[in-house]
């Protein structure tokens, strides 16, 4: 695999169990890309994306993330993958008992980086997502478009290669959607992030999508 690619799927068949979810499918994704995928309801979006993080194992065919195949990865190549992986999720998964700024920096308190760093990347980021005057509240306090924010920004902490997003927006209202939109389309085209966003559909402001997948009939295709 070209060290350009991030992702590369061939022939890729993902199970739970019995049930074939996507069977044979080949992709790839370069870096710095922006890329949705979609599809109806339990088509196996979701799915997709746990493969690309290692919760889920393929069935068949390979899958490459990083430079690593997934099929039959050990537990330590796993997880030193997943501290290069940004994760934002459609519930936040925030710690309601810490506060916004101990919860940005979690994937640096887990890597055991220095006080110093933990600081001076908590500054950053959350002035980039404009919640610096929110640093010692709480999640609870905080609108849920403002919370997603510190989900960019915990995502954002260890400047990932990778930012794997489900349903980023799903539950918020339109301004708070197009924040995060934004912030996502920033790190893309200013860190050459790769971004990869599940959602079950493109957001307006996105007239001409980076690129686009649709899972349909568990076949992914790109649509162009």
């Amino acid at each position: 695999m070209s060290s350009n690619f991030v992702i590369n799927a061939r022939n890729l068949t993902l199970s739970y169990g019995d049930k074939e979810i996507i069977r044979d499918a080949s992709f790839s994704v370069k870096k710095g890309e922006f890329v949705f995928i979609t599809g109806p309801s339990g088509s196996g979006k979701s799915t997709l994306l746990k493969s690309l993080y290692g919760q889920i194992e393929p069935t068949e065919g390979s899958l490459i993330v990083g430079g690593l195949e997934m099929g039959g990865i050990s537990n330590g190549k796993l997880q030193e993958l997943r501290t290069h992986l940004g994760i934002i999720f459609q519930d936040y998964k925030l710690i309601n008992e810490w506060t916004v700024k101990k919860n940005v920096v979690l994937p640096l308190m887990i890597a055991g980086y220095s006080i110093d760093v933990q600081e001076t990347q908590a500054e950053r980021l959350l002035k980039h997502v404009r919640l610096s005057e929110h640093k010692e509240r709480y999640p609870l306090e905080l609108s849920g478009g403002e919370q997603q924010r510190v989900g960019v920004a915990r995502a954002l902490a260890k400047n990932p290669f990778l930012i794997l997003a489900d349903e980023p927006t799903g539950n918020l209202d339109e301004y708070s959607s197009n924040v995060i939109w934004d912030l996502m389309e920033n790190a893309c085209e200013q860190l050459k992030t790769t971004v990869l966003v599940v959602t079950h559909k493109i957001p307006s402001i996105f007239s001409n999508p980076y690129r686009h997948f649709i899972i349909e009939s568990k076949g992914v295709y790109e649509v162009r």
